[in-house]
């Protein structure tokens, strides 16, 4: 079931969001023996670009991400670092 879980992560975010860029990265590995995830589970990262995020404090669009992942963060995602900008925020080439 852990397999599924940043691809269920970044199928959420597409729904929710409609972003121009989305990744998800499983940190799990790092956090082995933390309490609460004793088995390292549950650790993820997110990179997203949303126009939804033009006006946005950076709280406003973590609540956004949270809102669309759901119950998923009561249980399958313990910690979550995300990284939420607006397509004009992208990095300049």
């Amino acid at each position: 079931m852990s397999a599924d879980r940043p691809s269920l992560i970044r199928a959420r975010l597409l729904e929710a969001l409609a972003p121009c860029e989305v990744e998800v990265q499983d940190d799990s590995h790092l956090h082995v023996g933390h309490v609460g995830a004793r088995e390292g589970g549950g650790h993820f990262s997110v990179h997203i670009v949303a126009q939804r995020f033009d006006g946005l404090a950076p709280l406003a669009r973590h609540r956004l991400v949270y809102a669309a992942l759901g119950e998923m963060m009561q249980g399958p995602i313990h910690a979550l670092a995300i990284t939420a900008i607006t397509p004009d925020e992208g990095t300049p080439e």
